[in-house]
């Protein structure tokens, strides 16, 4: 961990929310006048999307069902963990971007002179000089394996973990609305991505240094059917801190001004939805703040 050059991490499985939090703390760094490095996760997969569906293919032939974005396997998680190092000693480090779309292309391609395609990745390069600190936002910014712990180098993390029937709701309307998937594809997804999403991704949620779970007040028992994806005014967010007096949160602070909150343990606040956003402000404001001026320090 670092002092100097500060490492958060933003960390969620597809489908999750993890944007919601993103623009949270982009607020606050344009706020307190903050350049921050931002490293989005899918640019550390190991595999382009041919290359990837190509994987998948062999593993089944195998009969390895359970290939997936989720694993070892499909990314390069040592090369994300000496990220995290290096930048944090030196506030140096290399990154890429994974093309996403056309648009994404067209821009990579002018500022590199390229003819890369979505579903490729950029050439590695230098992090710019004079970053305040390092931001990641994906799937594995507190992963730990046998060999590897991308943890031990991240300052504050931050998860965002929906409870799984509406963690897949939303999954499937974002598949559906941005790659135009049927629901049964995202489901066959879903399905083949479990083992190791018990097995990487919820792990990470007991090495965060806070939770926001969104949890719907209405009917998703069967999210597989369900046709809307629950407004943020028919949910409660709970927000988990693992070490309240680290994260500096002041309770009673915040219960007076976020209306209609309550503590539901001692290290555990619940939210109403649509204060996500105001709540993460009131959190993650101070935490920053004091991370930079410690750093100034």
């Amino acid at each position: 961990m670092s002092v100097k050059h500060p490492v958060v991490a933003v960390t969620g499985s597809s489908g999750a929310g993890t944007t919601t939090v993103k623009r949270a703390f982009e607020h606050v760094f344009r706020r307190e006048s903050l350049t921050p490095v931002v490293i989005e996760g899918d640019s550390f997969h190991s595999l382009s999307r041919v290359e990837f569906r190509e994987a998948v293919k062999k593993a089944e032939a195998l009969g390895n069902f359970s290939f997936s974005h989720f694993g070892p396997e499909a990314n390069h998680f040592d090369k994300l963990a000496e990220l995290f190092k290096t930048y944090g000693e030196s506030g140096t480090g290399k990154k890429r971007y994974y093309i996403h779309s056309d648009q994404e292309a067209a821009e990579h391609n002018a500022r590199l002179n390229t003819h890369l395609k979505p579903g490729e990745f950029t050439p590695w390069e230098d992090i710019p000089a004079g970053s305040d600190l390092l931001f990641y936002e994906g799937l594995h910014g507190l992963v730990k394996t046998d060999s590897v712990d991308a943890s031990a180098h991240v300052d504050l993390g931050v998860g965002v973990v929906p409870i799984i029937n509406l963690e897949w709701i939303q999954k499937i309307f974002r598949d559906n609305a941005e790659r135009g998937y049927s629901a049964e594809a995202t489901v066959d997804t879903i399905l083949r991505r479990m083992p190791d999403y018990v097995n990487h991704i919820t792990p990470q949620f007991s090495r965060t240094d806070i939770n926001f779970q969104r949890i719907p007040t209405v009917d998703t028992s069967n999210p597989f059917i369900t046709r809307d994806i629950p407004t943020p005014d028919e949910s409660m967010v709970i927000i988990h801190f693992s070490n309240p007096k680290k994260a500096g949160a002041d309770f009673p602070y915040l219960l007076s001004m976020i209306p209609s909150s309550f503590m539901s343990r001692y290290n555990t606040i619940v939210v109403p939805g649509g204060k996500m956003s105001y709540a993460m402000d009131l959190i993650l404001t101070p935490i920053i703040y004091n991370m930079i001026e410690r750093r100034k320090a």
